[in-house]
Order: structure tokens, then sequence, then C-alpha cells
């Protein structure tokens, strides 16, 4: 087998040439792939135990945060390391704050709220038997999303393999928009779940989304400019952590363009079963998916499709 030579660049800038099994940075690969498995696994038994499938929905928000810290206590005098931390632990602590405050978190760990589509997805036809649910548990809920939510954690890793390169304006301009997609997200959120809160009657209703609760799905605040502001910031925020791993190792195309690319194509699948859903539940659906974009508003893309 061959094996491959890599030049590491420490924080101290001095150089230092290992196998590729020999690098601190392998030895970090190998302990995060372990504890993604091993998560996977307890996703996928919890989830056949309780059959409530939203296992990996509640780390999902937590796995990034995790891989960060780890690597950061690997390499503790990388600023751009640090800065990368930082930027995903608030978009963590955000987004469970979210998921918690929606029901999904419990004091119980494995019980919360499910999401309404996992169930969905169990009545379909070609996966209603027994096995067939438990196998698309198995690779695609437990074992597929967990591999996903680490692929694009992966620019940190790829950070930690040029340790010792300066920051540079790349840096600090894809910080800034990971920041702007955190809050454009965190807005798109609180106007979601406060329009859900007076669909139930949870909160009194008031004329901010009159509109929006006669039609029966929301389509004011961010909505009006696309059908998902929030799917569209998140995706956002991973490419910008992207060009921060990319920035470091001066490889604009590199391997860890994968974890980007697969959660858009994620988005892609989910958004359309969404709505899929949307259209058959509101007249009104149809029209507004025709008139309002999915993801990038019409200053920059003129058909809705």
């Amino acid at each position: 087998m061959a094996t491959n030579l890599i030049l590491l660049i420490f924080p101290d800038g001095n150089l230092k040439l290992f196998t590729d099994s020999q690098t601190p940075v392998g030895h970090l690969f190998e302990l995060l792939v372990t504890i993604m498995l091993i998560t996977a696994l307890v996703c996928f038994v919890v989830g056949e135990l309780t059959r409530n499938f939203s296992q990996v929905d509640k780390i999902w928000s937590l796995m990034p945060v995790v891989y960060c810290w780890i690597t950061l206590s690997a390499f503790p005098s990388s600023p751009r390391i640090w800065l990368m931390t930082i930027l995903v632990t608030i978009w963590g602590l955000r987004l469970s704050y979210n998921f918690y405050r929606k029901g999904g978190y419990n004091i119980v760990p494995w019980k919360g709220e499910e999401d309404y589509r996992w169930n969905l997805l169990r009545q379909n036809p070609k996966l209603n038997k027994p096995l067939r649910t438990s196998l698309f548990n198995l690779l695609f809920i437990s074992l597929y999303q967990n591999i996903l939510i680490l692929l694009f954690s992966t620019p940190v890793i790829l950070a930690a393999q040029y340790a010792g390169v300066g920051m540079s304006a790349v840096d600090y301009t894809a910080a800034l928009f990971m920041f702007i997609f955190i809050l454009i997200e965190t807005i798109a959120d609180n106007q979601l779940f406060n329009f859900h809160q007076q669909k139930q009657n949870k909160i009194p209703r008031n004329r901010k989304y009159s509109a929006s609760l006669n039609k029966g799905f929301m389509a004011e605040g961010l909505w009006k400019y696309v059908r998902h502001p929030n799917f569209a910031a998140e995706q956002g925020i991973w490419i910008s952590f992207y060009f921060l791993g990319a920035a470091a190792s001066g490889q604009w195309i590199n391997w860890t363009l994968a974890g980007s690319f697969l959660l858009v194509l994620l988005f892609a699948g989910s958004s359309r079963f969404t709505e899929s859903i949307s259209s058959g539940k509101y007249p009104e659906y149809r029209d507004y998916k025709q008139k309002v974009p999915k993801f990038i508003p019409l200053l920059f893309k003129r058909n809705a499709n």
C-alpha cells in the first residue's frame, strides 16, 4: 500500500514531514471518525427502540461544535481555528436553542418531538415494511447524516493541517459572511417560530403575519423574498466555513468541498419534499411557489424554479 508524505506547517513556523498515518492531523481525523461512527450507532439504536427518528436532529447542532473544540484542543495556538470554533459554537448554541423551543429536546434524552416528515416517510409504500424502515434509519438517517455532519465540519481539519499559516483578508471576509448568515438564519427562525405560535393559538394573533395566517403557511418577513430563508442561510454558513479552511491551505478547490456540496444537495431534496407536502395542504402555495424563488432572492435569480 502506498504511503503519502504530508508536510505540516506548525504554529511556531516549523515544517515537519510525516507519513499520513503519523501526523497529528491524521490521528485527529481518526478520532473524529470514531466519534462519528459511535454517534451514528447510538442514534440508530435509540431511534429503533423509541421509534423516534429525530435522534440525529438532536445532535445536528452539537456535533460540529464537538469536532471544532476537539480540533482546537489539539491546535490551541492557531488563531484561525479559534475563529472557526467560536463561529461554529455561536451557530450551534443558537440552533440548539431554536430546536429546544420547538420541543425537540426533552429531559429524557431519547424523547422530544419527532420531525413530522419522518412519519410521512415511514408511511411511504417503499418504506413501510419494518426491515426497510430500519435500513432507512440505519443507512440514511443515522449513518449518512452523521457522515455529512462530519464532512461539512472538515474545513477545521484542513485548517489544522496548515495551522501555522497566517490569517488573511479571505479569512476575515469568510468569517464576516458566516456571521451574517447566522444572523439571517436567526431572524428567519424567529419569524417562523412566531408565526407557528400564532397559528397554533399559543400566543395572541396580530397583524404582523395576518396574510400568512390566512393562507396557512409563512409568506411574510424574509419569506417574501425566498421560500426557505433559513435553509438558504444554513447553506451559506457552511459554504463560508469552507472558505476558512481553503484560506489556510491556499487550495480553493479541495477535498473538504464534499461537505458543503452534499449539504446543498440535502437541502435541495429536503425542501422539495417539504414543498410537496405544503402544496397538497395549502391551495395558495403553488402560486407562492411560482412567484417567490426557493433560496436565492430575485435580485440574483429571476425564475422561482
